[in-house]
């Protein structure tokens, strides 16, 4: 089964070749066969002649330029249009994930037949380093408020690293968000369609470059609209939107 990563990058020529070359070279490690498909969020810096260089040194990269509109989320769903896997993650430019851990969700869907596998940080066996506090609390009510309205137990949902087979890709369109909040819009809207999910824990460390692009009091009212628009298809849809064939659903797996 192939690998698609999709990874949105805005201004990220001090990462991003850390990133993709970690990437590559774990995927390798493991005979992954893959594909890292970079969306250049019209980056002002030199990452787009970073990727350049880093094509001619890594095959399995390849990389677009987002003309416009851009932002987080209009950056992951240009390349979620563009991928060729039958599975595909999104992954951060600025190695806040862990390239083992990618591993990890791909053996546990490969196993598990799952349509997705979602990562949480905050369960036994993930790990935050250099987290800021504030950021912290504010994830944590987020997180509780999410899982209270729409009666999940995942603990994670505002962590975008994630993995979705293409038939729940496809499944879970058309897309909304065009900011950060895209990170809970594709896996509610997978969990209210009735696609199966496995949760694996995963580290996350602090970007050590650059500056996040996260602006947390601009999100909140955009989180909010895709949180009710998933709780109304959940209870409003008639299942018009469900998963066909649907098989057992299956949660959290530990």
């Amino acid at each position: 089964m192939k690998l698609s990563v999709v990874i949105p990058a805005y201004n990220e020529e001090e990462s991003i070749t850390h990133t993709l070359t970690s990437l590559h070279n774990t995927l390798n490690k493991y005979d992954i066969p893959h594909e890292i498909c970079v969306t250049n969020d019209n980056s002002k810096d030199g990452t787009l002649a970073v990727l350049q260089q880093l094509s001619e040194q890594i095959p399995e990269l390849v990389y677009y330029t987002n003309p416009g509109p851009n932002g987080f989320g209009y950056a992951v769903r240009y390349g979620l249009e563009r991928f060729s896997g039958d599975c595909v993650a999104v992954f951060m430019a600025d190695m806040s994930d862990d390239p083992e851990d990618l591993v990890k969700y791909y053996k546990k869907m490969v196993e598990g037949g799952y349509d997705c596998v979602f990562g949480s940080r905050w369960e036994k066996g993930g790990q935050v380093i250099d987290y800021p506090a504030l950021k912290k609390v504010i994830n944590r009510v987020a997180n509780f408020i999410v899982r209270m309205v729409m009666g999940i137990k995942y603990n994670d949902t505002t962590n975008a690293f994630k993995l979705y087979k293409r038939e729940t890709i496809e499944g879970i369109k058309p897309f909304l968000a065009p900011h950060f909040n895209l990170t809970i819009e594709l896996p509610l809207k997978a969990i209210v369609r009735g696609y199966n999910y496995a949760v694996v824990p995963n580290s996350w460390t602090n970007r050590k470059y650059g500056e996040s692009k996260l602006k947390i009091k601009e999100m909140g009212s955009r989180y909010f609209f895709i949180l009710m628009y998933c709780l109304i298809e959940k209870y409003f849809s008639q299942g018009d939107f469900m998963k066909k064939d649907l098989a057992p659903k299956k949660e959290v797996s530990r």
